[in-house]
């Protein structure tokens, strides 16, 4: 019998290989697909996940089910995606806390957010805003930075939890001007606002679309975005860098996930078909409207964003010492 070269057979054998594999994600998706989202109904990533299946089941030609699985941070959520089989049938929404945060908040968590999942695409950017009392003496970033350094750990923000881009934004604002703030935190950022609207608390960085009723109503004063450019929305709002604290960016983010070994064409798919829908005039407009900033772009690119958050809030967590256990 004749004998073929060992790498000839290999050879054979990874194209064969190959084949099977195309061939097999050729008919992608061939059943309804499933999104997880780590947060509660009535939400923000519940909504904006709802929002994009909608559009995205006619792209797929098969439904596209959301379901909730709300608890510690997002982890439940990210790890359903993370341990699924890697067909493309399990994908989910990948967001700020458990794929930047937890990881250095947390004594574990069961997943690695740089390894344990493939990134799809970035879905959206929102900044917060940093806002205070309309009673409020702070007129200014610089007359706050000005008042804590006067009373070192007299001025209090609230936030919405532990961890969360509320906090985070004060961490960062702490550390990139050496101040003291006391840190009041709440069980969700309504009850916060509320304190902020009561005076109670001093400031709170807060979401630019949950933060919009109360400024243009009157009742809160915006100080300072945390985005790097102006927003369109609010163009005379300045931003953290203007207002004379440089380096300062936060933006809370969400994107698709996949988990790890699904195949680049699946992720190939997934990407362009989501990029149609963050294209679509009525699902621009709406994120556009809530003082966010659309995302897109290549798996690539939102991988590596990715991993520059968790390093830079990575270090943010350790260096305030916060931890959620």
């Amino acid at each position: 019998m004749r004998k073929f070269p060992k790498l000839l057979v290999s050879a054979v054998a990874l194209l064969l290989a190959g084949a099977a594999s195309a061939f097999a994600q050729s008919g992608y998706p061939n059943k309804s697909i499933t999104w997880y989202v780590g947060y509660a109904p009535g939400g923000n990533a519940d909504l904006r996940s709802r929002e994009i299946a909608r559009y995205l089941a006619p792209l797929l030609g098969q439904a596209v089910v959301v379901e909730n699985r709300a608890g510690a941070g997002g982890n439940i959520a990210t790890d359903m995606v993370a341990k699924a089989r890697p067909d493309g049938y399990v994908i989910g929404m990948g967001s700020f806390a458990p794929l930047a945060v937890n990881q250095a908040m947390m004594k574990s968590i069961p997943f690695d957010p740089l390894t344990d999942v493939m990134p799809i695409v970035l879905i959206e950017r929102g900044p917060l805003v940093l806002m205070v009392n309309q009673a409020s003496p702070f007129k200014s970033v610089k007359d706050i930075v000005t008042a804590a350094r006067a009373n070192p750990g007299k001025i209090t923000f609230a936030s919405g939890g532990l961890g969360g881009s509320h906090q985070l934004s004060a961490e960062l604002l702490k550390s990139l001007t050496q101040i003291d703030l006391a840190h009041i935190p709440y069980k969700g950022g309504a009850p916060a606002a509320l304190d902020l609207l009561a005076g109670r608390v001093d400031l709170m960085f807060e979401q630019m679309y949950a933060a919009m009723p109360n400024m243009q109503a009157g009742k809160t004063r915006a100080l300072a975005i945390t985005s790097k450019k102006r927003l369109a929305l609010a163009p005379e709002l300045m931003t953290m860098e203007e207002a004379g604290v440089p380096g300062f960016e936060v933006l809370n983010w969400q994107g698709a996930i996949a988990p790890k070994g699904t195949p680049a064409a699946i992720i190939q798919r997934l990407n362009a078909d989501i990029i149609k829908v963050l294209a679509t005039p009525e699902f621009r407009d709406r994120v556009l409207a809530q003082g966010n900033e659309l995302g897109g772009g290549t798996p690539e690119q939102f991988g590596a964003f990715i991993k520059s958050e968790n390093a830079k809030w990575g270090g943010i967590v350790r260096a305030a010492k916060i931890t959620a256990d």
